[in-house]
C-alpha cells in the first residue's frame, strides 16, 4: 500500500454524524491525523492554513459544495495536485461525469464501509 498513513486527511461534511463515521472508518484503515471542516468555506480556509495529503468531501453542502470546493480547489495553483475524494448519496451518472471534469481522484456513494474508502483511497494513490 503506497498510501503514507501519518498523513494529514481532511474531512468535509455538514452532517456531523457522517464526519464521524468518516473519522472512525479512516482510523480503522490506519489514519490518524484527521481534520475536519463543515463545509467548503471552512475547507479552503484549512487548506490555506495546513497542507493536506487527502480532501474527502461531501457533495450536497450549504453554502459551498462539494463540487464548488473542489473546482476552486483545482483552480488553485497550491492546492492543484491534492487528491481529492468525494462522497454523495446520490450516484447520479451527471454528478460523476461533472466531478471527473471538475478533477476529482475517486467517488464514493453512501452507504460505504472501510473496506470500499481503503480501497478508493488506494486507488487515488497508486494512479
Amino acid at each position: 500500500m503506497a498510501v503514507d498513513l501519518s498523513m494529514p486527511v481532511l474531512v468535509v461534511d455538514d452532517y456531523k454524524t457522517m464526519v464521524r463515521i468518516i473519522r472512525n472508518l479512516l482510523k480503522q484503515i490506519g489514519f490518524e491525523d484527521v481534520d475536519e471542516a463543515s463545509d467548503g468555506v471552512e475547507a479552503l480556509s484549512k487548506l490555506k492554513e495546513r497542507q493536506y495529503g487527502l480532501v474527502i468531501s461531501d457533495w450536497n453542502m450549504e453554502p459551498m459544495t462539494g463540487y464548488e470546493l473542489l473546482k476552486q480547489v483545482r483552480d488553485d495553483s497550491a492546492l492543484n495536485a491534492l487528491p481529492f475524494i468525494m462522497v454523495t448519496a446520490e450516484a447520479k451518472s451527471e454528478n460523476v461525469i461533472a466531478a471527473k471534469k471538475a478533477g476529482v481522484n475517486n467517488y464514493i456513494v453512501k452507504p460505504f464501509n472501510a473496506q470500499t474508502l481503503k480501497s478508493k483511497i488506494e486507488t487515488v494513490f497508486e494512479g
